[in-house]
C-alpha cells in the first residue's frame, strides 16, 4: 500500500467513525452497525470489526455507568452469558477460518437489512416477565452467533431488550452493557482468529478520536432534532447498506 492509499485510508476511516459515533450519539446505538457496514465495502469484515474493538469499547463504558447499572447486569447475566458462548461457537466464522469471505459479507448484509425492516415498521414486541427467565440465554446465544458471523451485535439482543419495558435511561444502559461484552467476546475471538494484529490495534486507537468526536457530536445535535426523524433516515440508510452487502456478496 503506498502512502497515498495510506491517507485515503485514514480518511476514510475517519469519516466513518465520526459518523459512527454521531449516530450513537443521537440514539445511543448504532456505532458498530454503521462502521461495519460502511467499512465491509473496502475492506475484510474482519478487519473492520479488529478496528471497532477500541471505539466501541469505550463508547459503551461512557453509556452504561449510572444509578441501577450492576442490577442490569445480574438481570442481563443469562443472556451475556449466551452471548459470550455463542461467539465462541462462531470462532473463525469472521475471519474466514469456517467460510468464505462472501457468506461473512452477505450475514451482514442480512443483519443490516433485518435490524433496518425492524427499525422502519416500528416493530413493538413485548416479553412477559415470566418468560424472561429462559428467552434471555436464548436471545444472547442467538446474538452470539449472529455477532461471530456479521461483527454486528444488534440482532436478536436490541428487539428483546426493547421488549422488556424498560426506562428510556435503564435501556440505553442495557444496550451499552450488552454492547460491552459482546465488543470483548468478539475481541477475544478475533484475537484467537489472528485477525487482532498490533497493526490493526494501532488503527483501532486511532479511530478512537473521530468516534468520541463523533458521539459528543450526536449527543449535542439529540436535544435539537426530532428522534423520530433521525431514526427513519438511519434506518433507510441501513437498508440500503444491506441490501447492496447482500447484492455485492453474490456477484
Amino acid at each position: 500500500m503506498n502512502s497515498i492509499d495510506s491517507f485515503q485510508l485514514l480518511a476514510l476511516g475517519g469519516a466513518v467513525f465520526v459518523l459512527a459515533g454521531f449516530v450513537k450519539g443521537v440514539i445511543g446505538m448504532g456505532l458498530p452497525t454503521v462502521a461495519m457496514g460502511l467499512l465491509s465495502v473496502t475492506m475484510a469484515p474482519a478487519q473492520a470489526a479488529a478496528l471497532l474493538v477500541l471505539p466501541s469499547l469505550v463508547t459503551n463504558l461512557w453509556q452504561i455507568f449510572g444509578p441501577g447499572w450492576w442490577a442490569l447486569v445480574r438481570r442481563m447475566a443469562t443472556m451475556l452469558a449466551g452471548v459470550c458462548l455463542g461467539i465462541a461457537a462462531g470462532a473463525g466464522w469472521l475471519t474466514g477460518q469456517g467460510g468464505g469471505s462472501a457468506r461473512v459479507t452477505a450475514a451482514l448484509g442480512v443483519a443490516l437489512v433485518a435490524y433496518a425492516l425492524l427499525g422502519l415498521l416500528k416493530v413493538r414486541l413485548h416479553v412477559p416477565a415470566q418468560h424472561e427467565r429462559w428467552l434471555s440465554p436464548v436471545v444472547g446465544l442467538a446474538t452470539g452467533l449472529v455477532t461471530a458471523a456479521s461483527g454486528v451485535f444488534v440482532i436478536p439482543a436490541v428487539p428483546y431488550l426493547n421488549a422488556l419495558g424498560l426506562e428510556k435511561e435503564d435501556l440505553v444502559r442495557a444496550l451499552g452493557i450488552s454492547f460491552l461484552v459482546s465488543t470483548i467476546a468478539l475481541a477475544v475471538s478475533l484475537r484467537s482468529g489472528g485477525a487482532l494484529e498490533m497493526g490493526n490495534v494501532v488503527g483501532s486507537l486511532l479511530a478512537l478520536l473521530p468516534a468520541l468526536l463523533g458521539m459528543a457530536l450526536g449527543q449535542w445535535v439529540r436535544l435539537r432534532v426530532q428522534p423520530e426523524l433521525f431514526k427513519k433516515i438511519f434506518f433507510s440508510g441501513l437498508l440500503a447498506l444491506g441490501g447492496y452487502l447482500v447484492l455485492r456478496s453474490t456477484l
